[in-house]
């Protein structure tokens, strides 16, 4: 199936997308849609014929326990109600702990690396025959990006990718973005890797832009594409002509123009990286090998039988998963041949993401705190781990604020307190108790 040039909607550019020329297709984040109706902008773009793909985050298939049923059933019933060709999630693990370990349960709120060892690669390709089963649709998978790397792999991230497509026969979605991060932050030749995986296995790719700080890359989707980053999809065009390419944004949402801007730039990178290898393949043998192959997927291949994993793979993958994620996330000592800086760097990151997502699930909260929010909220990260997602976050969070002194300002520490019980509570507040709230935060203003 060709996708073609396309762009992940998000609502605070829903108007920007509906506006762009030439596109062919968006991508949007499932955990973010209700599963029985859609935004009105999704609903005019699939009346416009644009198709729209749903992107999952938080199955955690790289994980070491099984999917969670009720995951899945959310994705396949938006996958329903988009009509999609197919949907995608990521190789990465998002929690640990848990009954397998006896410990607490814990969330990292991001995407993790998967160790590329042969236990890591048996309990993602189980867990992914158990996702592709669920799913009314075919499924592929992202390459994530990464700041730590783990001590002892076994096998090349290319040959990790080749090893689940050959033993699933899921497809993949290519990052160049996060194959230039971890080409800076981890040493990993992108050519390399492109060189090892099946590219026929390709479904789509993902181009999105970052920053590089005190020699780290940072994938933030905040920034605009940069050109090692287009280098690395010209690398992947000299191979394969991918069936679809999507330009991410997530933050700091740029005008329209300058979103038209960067998929042109996409378009121009792909159309010349495609002129040059014609070029190269003429200049080859009447009838030789064109060096550059077209991506073969269908959307109906059937993956092959495959084999339980082997007996404790899933448990040493689990106690492995939950030590680092326990260092990262609760202070714990560092396991063994880790990078302590980089660790320190994934910790405070993880940290500042909660902080970011928080703000957005709970607006209110920065509003009420003012310039405290995030040092008060960086506290709290330090020795609170996240547990049961980020509406639970927000809730935790501000408990601890207010179990713990709470607020100098008299009107804050009543909004908070409202705020805290409105949530909590069984059910949200009367419209009479929020007319007579509103009445009292106006006199008190006066």
């Amino acid at each position: 199936m060709k996708l073609g040039i396309g762009i992940g909607w998000r609502p605070e550019i829903a108007a920007e997308v509906e506006a762009l020329t030439g596109v062919d297709w968006v991508e949007v984040v499932a955990e973010n849609l209700c599963a029985d109706h859609l935004p009105d902008s999704l609903v005019r773009l699939r009346e416009q014929g644009v198709t729209v793909v749903p992107h999952g985050v938080s199955l955690g298939l790289g994980g070491a326990d099984r999917p969670d049923a009720e995951r899945l059933a959310g994705l396949a019933a938006r996958a329903e109600l988009l009509g999609t060709p197919l949907v995608t999630e990521h190789i990465a693990f998002v929690r640990a702990g848990g009954p397998l370990t006896a410990s607490p349960r814990l969330e990292a709120g991001h995407l993790l690396p998967v160790p590329r060892t042969w236990d890591a690669l048996e309990v993602l390709c189980e867990n992914v025959a158990i996702a592709q089963d669920a799913l009314p649709v075919p499924l592929a998978l992202e390459n994530i990006a990464a700041l730590v790397s783990w001590p002892d792999e076994e096998l090349t991230e290319g040959q990790f990718l080749a090893e689940l497509v050959e033993r699933t026969g899921v497809r993949l979605l290519i990052d160049v973005a996060n194959l230039h991060t971890n080409h800076v932050n981890l040493g990993q030749d992108p050519a390399k890797a492109l060189d090892e995986l099946p590219v026929e296995a390709i479904a789509y790719v993902h181009v999105a832009g970052g920053v590089e700080k005190n020699g780290v890359w940072h994938d933030t989707h905040a920034h605009p594409v940069t050109a090692p980053v287009l280098d690395v999809l010209a690398e992947l065009r000299s191979r394969v002509d991918p069936p679809g390419v999507l330009l991410e944004r997530d933050d700091a949402f740029p005008p329209g123009a300058e979103l038209a801007a960067e998929l042109e730039t996409i378009r121009g990178t792909l159309r010349a990286a495609g002129e040059l290898e014609t070029g190269r393949a003429t200049l080859r043998a009447a009838g030789g090998p064109s060096g550059v192959r077209t991506g073969t997927w269908t959307g109906t291949t059937a993956p092959p039988a495959l084999a339980p994993a082997r007996p404790g793979a899933r448990d040493r993958t689990a106690v492995a998963q939950t030590a680092l994620l326990s260092a990262l996330v609760a202070g714990t000592p560092a396991p063994e041949g880790f990078d302590h800086r980089r660790l320190r760097v994934q910790s405070r990151a993880l940290a500042a993401k909660r902080a970011d997502v928080v703000a957005k699930v709970a607006p209110e909260l920065p509003e009420i705190l003012g310039d405290g929010y995030r040092a008060a909220f960086l506290d709290y990260a330090r020795t609170r781990p996240m547990s049961d997602g980020y509406r639970r976050d927000a809730l935790d969070f501000v408990e601890r604020i207010l179990v713990h002194g709470g607020l100098s300002d008299p009107v804050a520490q009543r909004r908070l307190t409202h705020w805290w019980e409105d949530r909590s509570g069984p059910r949200p507040p009367s419209r009479t108790t929020r007319i007579v709230r509103a009445a009292r935060a106006a006199l008190a203003g006066k």
